[in-house]
């Protein structure tokens, strides 16, 4: 890759690099218009690519000829003929009438309507007022827009989209990666690419892909529900990572029937998914819809083996009120110990101030040699991608498929750690000698502003390093570690806002800030509930206002 901005053709060379990249990866699983699109593009003219690369990379397929004006390309008319002679491009196309509306502007679409423009009126109200002659769609030119431009329609952007889905294993990146790294913006670790490093192994996960991402679009557009569950649920996902997602997708089409109040559908999805969250939502729609037994029943169920803490902590919480409305006695509980607490009367600030940073500079200004800082999940995470940075960017199948990720793309997938087993094992047994230390130490130093899922690069400084490494034991750091890595997408969130050090006795407390009003979340209860079982020092700070003295 040529990373220099100063080549007026940058997007050009970055467009090239894809299609070798994926050429050479995706040779088996190409098909005849994706390999006839990849061939023939490098024939023609350099400012045709040019032209062509300037409309895939924008938003959208319609293009006027007056909005396309680049420096390096120069006379559009000319670079577009040998696209429209590919059948690539094509001009003056047919388009409906809100296609023109969104095309032109107030005057614009007045004028190619012969409406009379009213100043004070809005875009819209035209817009409103034209669909009253039901207008079938027509070529850009007979809507009265031959004096105002041309117009251009691009013809392969679903080959593109493909080739860039092959390229990034999805379709939420595009085309600016590229740009941000060049920028040096973004730094991603380089990780070896062997030929199998790809995101799909068969034609049928590509396509699986695409029609899971076209129902979700549907889906955000608020089409046909019913239909897009069946189409859902017939989609062939054998890869893993693809099951995910249609379960995921499925979870959200329960929570759309949710938002409609038709339960029994809600349930129906939550029962195809096994997405994490799904059985507690359908437990808490069957309650809603007044079968009561049939909730406890899956409660029961689940009770004998919770997918997660989270499931579990749920679970005690929805159990007795189920009991309760079926008359049964309620099971004995565990009373936990209680949460040391610091109760703060301050006054209340003039200005807009984050409570915690309140906390954080009286807990601060009361105490003696012991810094406060602001840091909820970042630490404890970025030392844990310090130290199993070398798992984390293991080159297993399946995790690296381009030079811009910023962490494996089955970080959250169930045999994440499994997968890596030997290689974590290897970081996490330093926690049994000072290794740890010099070896999060080494990676602070040299991959400092690589991205990472883990490392918080703008919180971590020297002297926060140092200090945590002081003062944080091993044993410690171990708990959290497992923890997290036990179920990543849950577990590295909910750690208090502060952590007090107190470096001359290597001790330290975590500490959660509430305002007034404020309550603690369920990830924020779960972590307290874990450090109290652990004896790990940790406290809730309740800030309440000094009433003002007349």
């Amino acid at each position: 890759m040529n990373n220099n901005l100063d080549n007026a053709y940058y997007y050009l060379e970055n467009f090239r690099f894809v299609l070798v990249w994926v050429l050479q990866r995706y040779s088996d699983l190409l098909e005849h218009d994706e390999v006839d699109f990849i061939e023939k593009f490098s024939k023609v003219s350099m400012r045709s690519q040019a032209l062509l690369v300037r409309m895939v990379m924008r938003k959208g397929d319609l293009f006027r000829a007056s909005k396309l004006d680049y420096e390096e390309i120069g006379d559009t008319e000319e670079a577009a003929r040998s696209l429209i002679d590919q059948g690539w491009l094509q001009i003056d196309p047919s388009i409906s009438l809100e296609q023109l509306f969104h095309l032109l502007t107030k005057k614009e679409f007045a004028q190619a309507l012969c409406l009379a423009e009213d100043k004070v009126a809005k875009k819209i109200d035209l817009l409103e007022s034209a669909r009253a002659n039901k207008y079938e769609p027509r070529r850009f030119s007979e809507w009265g827009t031959a004096p105002i431009d041309a117009l251009y329609e691009v013809r392969v952007g679903a080959v593109c989209d493909r080739i860039r889905l092959m390229f990034f294993g999805n379709l939420y990146q595009g085309w600016t990666e590229f740009v941000l790294a060049d920028l040096g913006i973004f730094t991603y670790e380089k990780v070896p690419f062997s030929d199998a490093s790809r995101a799909f192994n068969h034609r049928r996960d590509i396509d699986a892909y695409l029609h899971l991402h076209d129902c979700r679009e549907r889906l955000h557009d608020g089409l046909a529900l019913q239909e897009i569950e069946c189409e859902v649920n017939t989609i062939d996902c054998i890869n893993p990572w693809l099951q995910g997602r249609r379960a995921k997708l499925l979870f959200q089409i329960g929570q759309a029937y949710e938002q409609l109040d038709d339960k029994e559908s809600a349930i129906r999805a939550y029962a195809q998914c096994d997405y994490p969250g799904a059985r507690s939502r359908r437990i808490r729609v069957l309650e809603k819809d007044g079968r009561i037994a049939d909730a406890l029943k899956l409660v029961e169920m689940a009770f004998n083996s919770p997918e997660s803490d989270t499931e579990d902590q749920h679970l005690a919480r929805i159990m007795p009120r189920l009991q309760r409305k079926l008359g049964l006695a309620r099971l004995q509980t565990r009373v936990k110990p209680p949460i040391p607490h610091i109760d703060l009367a301050l006054p209340k600030p003039t200005e807009a101030v984050y409570v915690e940073e309140i906390a954080r500079c009286h807990i601060e200004q009361t105490s003696v040699d012991a810094p406060v800082y602001y840091v909820e999940n970042t630490l404890v995470n970025s030392l844990l991608g310090l130290l199993c940075w070398d798992a984390i960017f293991s080159a297993v199948p399946g995790a690296f498929f381009h030079p811009f990720q910023a962490g494996p793309a089955d970080l959250h997938s169930a045999d994440f750690r499994k997968r890596r087993a030997d290689q974590f094992q290897r970081s996490l047994a330093q926690l049994s000698s000072q290794q740890y230390q010099q070896t999060i130490r080494d990676n602070f130093h040299h991959k400092t502003g690589i991205q990472s899922p883990f490392v918080s690069w703008s919180m971590l400084s020297e002297v926060l390093l140092e200090q945590a490494l002081t003062c944080l034991p091993a044993h410690h750091l171990t708990k959290f570690f497992e923890r997290i890595l036990d179920g990543i997408a849950a577990n590295r969130s909910g750690f208090p806002d502060l952590i007090q050090f107190w470096p001359q006795e290597k001790r330290y407390r975590m500490i959660e800030v509430k305002g007034p009003g404020d309550r603690l979340q369920d990830n924020q209860i779960r972590f307290l509930d874990f450090c109290l079982v652990h004896d790990i020092p940790v406290a809730v700070c309740h800030i309440d206002w000094k009433a003002e003295v007349a």
